[in-house]
């Protein structure tokens, strides 16, 4: 499979078979998704700057709450969430969303507000590759994506929805993840080529540059 980060919270993913886009953006938003197409679109949550299906071509089935999808060979499980702390009273509700494309299951958390509880983390299971925003705003503050990540204990995470020299958003740079993480920098990759016999051992963490 390849994963292609385009920017904010907006991943292509394409497997042998099936294309899935998540979150897609409008231009606004600093960065140039540019001409995509896919099979699938997931949206976590009705913010323009999350769903911005019309950008994608090919009449895709668009994936926009809760439940579990089957569509061609990808299976996507939908767990409601809260967008904030305060149990969705100030934000509302989140979809994060588990694909499994390839043999690889693939967790993107959308604009989660909250840790994950145990009775979540259980209905995931295994998490190969996890998608996790990690510039505070109105989603998880880095300290607490550091806890999500520690606790799902994924083979590789992608960091996502953080500030960079693209975006108009007003979020926190990577810096502050990282320093969570004991890291202190990381080299950006145009894109991740990842197939289920080459995952890491051990979690390891990979930015990739929109």
């Amino acid at each position: 499979m390849e994963i292609k980060w385009l920017g904010h919270s907006c991943f292509r993913l394409k497997g042998k078979n099936t294309t899935v886009i998540t979150d897609p953006f409008p231009s606004s938003l600093g960065f140039a998704m540019g001409k995509q197409s896919a099979e699938v679109v997931t949206v976590s949550h009705a913010h323009a700057n999350h769903s911005f299906t019309s950008a994608i071509d090919g009449n895709p089935h668009i994936v926009s709450g809760p439940g579990e999808y089957e569509i061609g060979d990808v299976i996507i499980l939908g767990l409601s969430t809260f967008h904030d702390d305060a149990k969705g009273s100030e934000l509302g509700k989140n979809t994060i969303y588990q694909m499994e494309i390839d043999d690889l299951s693939i967790c993107h958390l959308g604009d989660i507000g909250q840790g994950l509880t145990d009775s979540q983390i259980e209905e995931l299971g295994r998490v190969d590759i996890l998608l996790l925003p990690v510039g505070g705003g109105n989603t998880v503050s880095p300290g607490k994506a550091a806890e999500i990540m520690r606790k799902l204990e994924p083979s590789i995470v992608i960091p996502m929805h953080f500030q960079s020299d693209l975006s108009t958003s007003s979020l926190l740079p990577i810096g502050q993840f990282l320093k969570e993480i004991g890291i202190s920098s990381l080299e950006p990759q145009s894109k991740l080529n990842i197939t289920r016999g080459n995952l890491p051992v051990t979690t390891q963490v990979m930015l990739l540059q929109p």
